[in-house]
């Protein structure tokens, strides 16, 4: 098996390659930030402004019926997918190819991030449809769609989230877990493998409202466990989190000389802050839109659910991915080497002993899992938008197992480096859409903002905005109070 891999490797590592210099040292690592702070700028802060509304649409809760899911389930099936190896393997990444400073590079990518992803769910939910059983299905391929009558963007865009998340990212985070419960727990391959596809196979097979159900009561639990045990050591060393905040600033903008292994430098520190950044939090990819779509607003406006998403970037890297830099910067164990899961393991036997490396392998079991769990959801709204059938779900669904056999299996840089270049695919072709629809995001929003100056809980009707043009769904755009 492992001289098979490698000869895979051998004939896929320059194409890979290719792809990723071309794509994330020019154009993304940028582009992604300039597309963020674009957004941020032609909607006033948004992210800032409307951070305390953001918490009170969620606590509105909603419920899910028969069209779509609720907004809290909407929430943690993203949360699901966003809340994965990146908050663990790929900080420790991060901070070991970048320096510390990477960090600082992920904050940046995550606060300009919550104004993209508020713009590719809000108009995610705005051109979303019913599909053959009367569920709401949308995301980029459907506003690229009808919102720029694209249909060549919309088919490409499909079909590299059907890749990127039907078949590579699983595999990520397969490897990820066959890393962490092998070291820890002594598993084979073989046993984590088989364990993986039963317990993947159990739940996918039952479609996105089985994966949401799943989701909406393991995200809360296992964000809350690792929060509360990562703040248990920022709190016992509080005294040092002042240093440790002034090496990640002075290390962003290569201020601080390289140490212990790490490469350090503006430009290291930007390149693996953003890519890992993105990687977890998924601001611009396209992916978090296919269940943002799928939810009954509360209120019944499309930028509800822009708003509910931003959220989920500020949960995602501002509190999980700050969480596991932090303990790793404390533990003092960066520069000594070793993969993302096996610093991570090091940094909490540090503060917890030989049961650290349980925790972080029973941690990022639960991390991948649901990771897992929310890629396949993405997966299979974009093979319904290319117009697949019960067939060709089944067979997503028995692909999406075998990659978790393969990821298990498979060298750990191949498998992160051929996710760095579908992610970058995905999320070239979505940033140009959102530019090119951006004035549809701005109206939305005003809208949205104006009843709230009224005092009315938005809502919005299809019927009052023409100028939007005819891609949108009136029968689902209407006002309940017009019914």
């Amino acid at each position: 098996m492992d001289f098979v891999l490698d000869g895979v490797a051998a004939l896929l590592a320059p194409a890979i390659g290719l792809v990723n210099r071309v794509l994330w040292d020019y154009l993304l690592t940028y582009g992604l930030l300039a597309v963020g702070l674009y957004f941020t700028v032609r909607l006033k802060l948004l992210q800032v402004r409307r951070f305390p509304h953001m918490l009170r649409v969620i606590a509105l809760g909603g419920r899910s019926d028969a069209a779509g899911i609720s907004p809290f389930q909407a929430l943690m099936t993203s949360l699901a997918s966003r809340v994965g190896t990146g908050n663990l393997a790929g900080v420790a990444i991060a901070l070991s190819l970048g320096g510390p400073g990477a960090l600082f590079w992920m904050w940046c990518t995550a606060a300009l991030g919550m104004a993209t992803a508020y713009a590719e769910s809000s108009l995610a939910q705005l051109y979303k449809v019913r599909d053959a059983s009367g569920q709401y299905r949308g995301g980029p391929a459907h506003y690229m769609a009808r919102g720029l009558r694209s249909k060549w963007m919309a088919t490409a865009f499909a079909l590299c989230l059907v890749f990127s998340y039907g078949l590579i990212f699983s595999s990520v985070h397969a490897n990820a877990m066959g890393q962490a419960l092998g070291d820890a727990f002594g598993f084979s391959r073989a046993q984590i493998a088989s364990g993986l596809v039963l317990l993947t196979a159990a739940i996918i097979f039952g479609g996105l409202r089985s994966v949401a159900r799943f989701a909406q009561w393991a995200v809360p639990f296992m964000a809350l466990a690792y929060l509360g045990l990562a703040a248990w050591v920022v709190i016992g060393h509080i005294d040092e989190v002042p240093a440790a905040l002034g090496l990640v600033m002075r290390s962003a903008f290569g201020l601080e000389p390289a140490v212990g292994g790490v490469l350090g430098g503006l430009t290291a520190a930007m390149l693996n802050g953003v890519r890992r950044g993105l990687y977890s939090n998924e601001a611009g990819m396209g992916s978090a839109p296919n269940v943002a779509a799928a939810a009954t607003p509360v209120p019944h406006h499309p930028a509800s659910q822009g708003l509910v998403q931003a959220l989920g970037v500020f949960i995602d890297t501002l509190l999980i991915c700050t969480a596991t830099a932090l303990v790793i910067l404390l533990s003092g164990v960066l520069g000594e080497g070793g993969d993302g899961v096996q610093i991570t393991q090091r940094a909490m036997t540090v503060f917890f002993g030989g049961w650290g490396t349980y925790f972080v392998a029973i941690a990022l079991f639960f991390f991948a899992f649901t990771t897992i769990l929310g890629n396949y959801a993405y997966a299979e709204s974009a093979l319904l938008y290319l117009g697949g059938g019960r067939r060709s779900l089944f067979a997503l669904r028995m692909a999406a197992l075998l990659v978790i056999v393969w990821g298990v299996y498979s060298k750990v840089q191949l498998v992160w480096d051929a996710a760095d270049a579908a992610m970058a695919m995905m999320a070239s072709i979505n940033l140009v859409a959102l530019l090119l629809l951006s004035g549809v995001v701005v109206r939305l929003t005003r809208d949205y903002e104006r009843q709230l100056r009224e005092g009315r809980s938005p809502s919005f009707d299809a019927a009052d905005h023409p100028e939007l043009g005819d891609g949108i769904d009136h029968e689902i755009w209407r006002d309940p109070g017009r019914r």
